[in-house]
């Protein structure tokens, strides 16, 4: 089991990462609380990690803290909830928000993450509430980063709003109309947030 991954940051998108460890490549996959923490490439790098394995499927998930790795696995334990689905709830929600909706039984909250059914919503909040108290989970404060061209901006953030189940066309709208209240390009990070935020409140 990989515990820890430190080494030099590769590459990053915004669902995973490469770290270079001694000359080897690690491909993480983390959650945009953690994508917002992370230094730019060449960059010195430490990431909690969980090792999902399945019969043809082996996989590290990253962390920037231990409150977020400890909500994602008790996710996991949660019938129905794949690591693919418990990253996109942290993407989604601060995990501090994620706690305090699933402490409070806060169905529709839950229900506007994409791929959050009601049933779905009922068994998380059964299955964690009273786990999820135990945690303390302060919100993260998001990283600064570099000014992006425009189009790119763009199109990372249209990515990653299909990577967390948007449709492409709700995702271009949205960012569209965000982008027209700019009148500069503001950091990835900043436009991917605002999105979200904007989709939410339109489900």
């Amino acid at each position: 089991m990989i515990a820890r991954v430190q080494g030099m940051l590769a590459t990053k998108h915004v669902d995973r990462v490469v770290v270079d460890v001694h000359g080897v490549g690690y491909q993480v996959f983390v959650p945009l609380s953690t994508y917002y923490t992370l230094p730019d490439p060449e960059a010195p790098v430490t990431l909690l990690t969980t090792t999902y394995v399945r019969e043809d499927t082996l996989r590290l998930y990253g962390f920037a803290t231990q409150q977020e790795q400890a909500l994602f696995e008790l996710l996991l334990g949660v019938s129905s909830i794949g690591p693919r689905l418990a990253l996109n709830m942290l993407s989604n929600l601060a995990a501090a928000d994620l706690q305090q909706a699933i402490a409070g039984a806060d169905i529709a909250r839950l229900q506007r993450i994409p791929g959050i059914g009601r049933k779905t919503a009922e068994r998380v909040i059964l299955e964690l509430k009273d786990k999820v108290s135990l945690l303390e989970l302060p919100i993260p404060a998001p990283a600064e980063s570099a000014v992006r061209a425009d189009e790119q901006l763009v199109g990372d953030v249209i990515s990653a709003l299909l990577n967390l189940g948007y449709k492409r066309t709700e995702a271009e709208k949205a960012v569209q109309i965000i982008r027209a209240r700019q009148d500069e390009a503001p950091a990835l990070e900043t436009l991917l947030k605002e999105a979200l935020q904007l989709l939410a409140r339109s489900r």
